[in-house]
């Protein structure tokens, strides 16, 4: 082909054509450009391709998180469930209730102790993030989502650190000024008698006590709700992210 081209333009400045090669020469030109446009088109088709498989395996990626994590709300919304039935319970004694259990309201109080901080299975996001790849998710949906969710869990790590010192202040010292600790793990441990029926009578008459399990109940209430309001999210998540996968079959 260049041979060609070569000839053809030798031929004209052979015969002093001088018009003719001129026309000869922007048309080689053209030609060369168009070339390069061609080559950049076909190039930048092949990156956009690639962001754009790229793109959907994070998607699949963040849908796994997302359905685990929403495994991992439902499990601690149980637990803390089971934390605001304990602690009506504890306030119930408290108030004059008779202790007729002593190991069972042992157990019920070292329940809410043994509280765990909520942490979310966001894995493929946290790398998003770090690696500035966060602009390869093209849905404005879904990243206004993600940055949704991400707002809510802070908010629960707020609530959790509230609920920290309260139970530091209303819950753990108190145990600690008032009592033998060995008696109370020996019980938590399965050890038949390990508590004396009247090892919680001082425990009852400390008014930060039972203001600490006030404290639980409203406190881990807040934190469901915040993890409630976080699986929504994750729930709408995952159909904004089934829809995206759809669309390329």
């Amino acid at each position: 082909m260049f041979r060609i081209f070569r000839s053809i333009r030798q031929g004209l400045l052979a015969r002093n054509r001088v018009t003719g090669y001129l026309l000869y020469a922007v048309g080689e030109i053209v030609l060369v450009v168009i070339g390069i446009l061609i080559a950049l088109q076909i190039n930048n088709w092949n990156d956009g391709r690639q962001a754009r498989d790229r793109e959907l395996q994070y998607l699949r990626n963040i849908r796994v998180d997302l359905v685990n994590n929403i495994a991992e709300i439902d499990e601690f919304v149980a637990a803390r469930t089971r934390c605001i039935e304990d602690a009506g319970v504890i306030i119930g004694h408290l108030e004059g209730e008779p202790i007729d259990d002593v190991a069972r309201f042992n157990l019920r109080c070292i329940n809410i102790y043994n509280w765990k901080r909520f942490e979310q299975v966001n894995f493929t996001v946290e790398e998003l993030i770090y690696s500035g790849n966060l602009a390869l998710i093209s849905s404005d949906a879904i990243k206004s989502s993600l940055l949704r969710l991400e707002s809510v869990f802070k908010a629960n790590k707020a609530e959790e650190d509230h609920f920290r010192f309260d139970a530091e202040e209303l819950l753990y010292k108190p145990v600690y000024e008032l009592m033998d600790l060995h008696p109370m793990l020996r019980a938590y441990g399965g050890e038949p008698g390990a508590l004396p029926p009247d090892y919680f009578d001082a425990y009852r008459t400390d008014p930060r006590i039972k203001n600490g399990f006030l404290m639980a109940i409203l406190e881990f209430s807040v934190m469901n709700e915040q993890l409630t309001e976080m699986r929504r999210i994750c729930e709408g998540l995952i159909g904004e992210i089934d829809g995206e996968l759809a669309s390329v079959g």
